[in-house]
This record gives structure tokens, sequence and C-alpha cells, in this order.
């Protein structure tokens, strides 16, 4: 019995894991960027600010605090003070005015929303300066 037996057995195939890692380390990566850039997203240019509620009712406080001082800026910038342009020190003296009556007032800034945060910033500041410690931003309710 000369049966000669021989291994024929079909070579073994192996799994290669090089390209599986590659793309597992792309969708990590991926997935690493857009959690960070989502953290962030506070710092976006395109942010939608919140608008104010229709029909806000009044608190308490509200109906004792004194009549606020309406101060606006047009798109050119000027200081309006009773729809009139005023000059820095008029408002400044009108502030002061204001103050020294009411202790408690509040001062009002209705600007035009195309006024870049820069003007605003400025008044704020020169409000600040005089003593309004307590400064409202006017908005249009929607």
């Amino acid at each position: 019995m000369g049966y000669n037996r021989q291994n024929h057995q079909a070579p073994m195939t192996e799994v290669n894991l090089i390209p599986m890692m590659d793309v597992l380390m792309v969708v990590l990566t991926f997935f690493i960027i857009i959690s960070m850039t989502l953290s962030t997203g506070q710092n976006v240019v395109g942010v939608n600010l919140p608008r104010t509620d229709k029909g806000a009712k009044p608190s308490a406080q509200d109906a004792k605090a004194p009549d606020p001082l309406m101060v606006g800026m047009n798109k050119q910038g000027q200081i309006m003070l009773k729809n009139k342009p005023v000059e820095s020190s008029q408002l400044e003296a009108e502030l002061q005015a204001y103050f020294k009556k009411s202790p408690e007032g509040v001062v009002v800034l209705q600007a035009d929303k195309t006024l870049p945060y820069e003007k605003l910033a400025k008044v704020l500041g020169q409000i600040r300066d005089i003593g309004g410690d307590r400064v409202a931003l006017a908005v249009d309710a929607q």
C-alpha cells in the first residue's frame, strides 16, 4: 500500500487589519473635531439672539420704579435725547440731573440695530461713569 498522501491544504488566509484601523482613526478624528467645534459653538458669528416675549407682565418692582430716561442713538450714531441730537456734555448734564432727581432711576438706551457695538459700548461706558448702573437696552417685541 503505497498510498502517497500529500497535504494539499489551501493556503491560510490572513486578515489585513491596517486599512480597517486607518478608517477607524479617520472616523475617530472626525468625531473629536466635531465635538470640539460644538463645545465652543457659543462663539459662532451667525448666532441667533433671543427675542423678548410679547405681553410680558410687569413685576411689582417695575411698578415702583420712576419713569426711565430714554436715550437714543440713530443710524448715524448721534445721541438723541427727547428726540433732539445732543452732544456728550449735554447728555452728561441731563443724566446727572436725572440721577439727582431719581436715584433709583433707569436709563433706557434705544439704538438703531445697524450701529456697531463699539459705539453702543462707548455710550454705555459714559452712562456708567456718570453713575448710571441701571441701564437697559430697548428691543422690539416680536
